[in-house]
């Protein structure tokens, strides 16, 4: 039973949310598994977007530094689902233009629903839209029910011992993360159910927290904390405290200042040659468009890389760091209308 072609922009997960768990069939598993891979990929590109606007490269920098373990932890969620499903005989979909993600735009599959997604350098606004876009139903707990990620993960968690016995077979990805960004971050092959239920665990936890704490329990340093709480920090421009009367978290810590950024400005659907006075010149047009060949290209590589092939990995981690540095290039012309802005990479599917 193949994997289906899912349409990014349906209420594809909400439909499946609405279907009982004794009802779900191995098509709504694999086609639930899809949709998590279109989620995981759907959060890299305004994360990245904003992350390369920061002009100071060193990543040891605060917020930096906070923002680039995220999109690790994106990716190595993204590979753990990929494993998932390749396991239990379904198809990675990657480069179907049904399928790449649309900016701006709601997440995949009605998750969330009413919260646009855009591309732009980091902001307060920005980073605010981040930490939605992570949030539980409610802070330092799992979300039970409802739309939001966390709650889908919980589903497929619910749902998958009932399909364990798909666990014979498909290509797995075994690629070394955690060395260098947290425990957790390694993606690791799916040969039990164990290994799936962990693996889950470690999503909704690096994204919500727990149920008593804030902390990332998988961090790349110690006090790190869960994706959510880490750019609600960022989009309120304090720390997050916990007030030692009440044992309640608030946002009432040290200052969290905003690094220096290129102003890249939001990213018109369909690219800068729909923005009026913003049209790209011919030298502009050619970066974006070497940023979305390569973009295009590392979809193809990934797909491949869980793909009957087997093929190596490597080619499409090459490939983000030769869009980093595209982009880096891209937010460096200002935008003719808008001078006070720049251009950022477009994200644009090549097929």
């Amino acid at each position: 039973m193949a994997t289906r072609v899912l349409d990014y922009e349906s209420d594809a997960i909400v439909q499946l949310m609405s279907v009982a768990e004794e009802d779900w069939t191995e098509q709504e598993l694999k086609d639930a598994l899809q949709r998590a891979i279109m989620l995981e990929l759907s959060t890299i590109p305004p994360y990245a977007t904003a992350l390369w606007s920061i002009t100071d490269p060193d990543n040891s920098k605060p917020v930096r530094h906070t923002i680039r373990e995220i999109v690790f932890d994106e990716m190595s969620h993204f590979g753990l689902v990929c494993n998932m499903l390749t396991r239990i005989g379904g198809t990675v979909v990657l480069t179907d233009p049904l399928t790449v993600p649309k900016y701006p735009g709601q997440l995949p599959g009605g998750v969330n629903p009413g919260l646009e997604v855009f591309l732009s350098g980091l902001s307060r606004d920005s980073a605010a839209l981040f930490a939605e876009i992570e949030k539980p139903e409610h802070p330092l707990a799992f979300a039970a029910d409802g739309n939001t990620i966390g709650a889908f993960y919980q589903r497929i968690a619910d749902v998958f011992p009932k399909f364990a016995h798909l666990l014979t077979g498909g290509q797995q990805v075994d690629f070394p993360l955690g060395s260098g960004h947290g425990a957790g971050n390694d993606i690791v092959p799916m040969t039990a159910l164990g290994d799936v239920l962990t693996a889950i665990h470690v999503i909704q936890a690096q994204g919500e927290g727990t149920t008593a704490s804030p902390e990332n329990p998988f961090p790349g340093a110690p006090g790190e904390l869960a994706h959510y709480y880490a750019f609600k920090e960022i989009a309120v421009g304090r720390k997050l405290v916990r007030d030692p009367q009440t044992g309640k978290f608030d946002f009432t810590g040290a200052e969290v200042p905003l690094p220096d950024t290129f102003p890249v400005g939001r990213v018109p659907q369909g690219g800068w040659a729909n923005s009026p006075g913003n049209e790209p010149d011919a030298a502009t047009a050619e970066l974006l468009h070497t940023f979305n060949q390569q973009y295009s290209d590392m979809l193809r590589a990934l797909e491949a890389a869980w793909g009957p092939g087997e093929e190596d990995i490597f080619p499409a981690i090459g490939l983000m760091g030769a869009m980093r540095r595209t982009a880096q290039k891209i937010n460096a012309i200002k935008l003719p209308a808008n001078p006070h802005f720049t251009y950022g990479p477009e994200w644009l599917f090549v097929a």
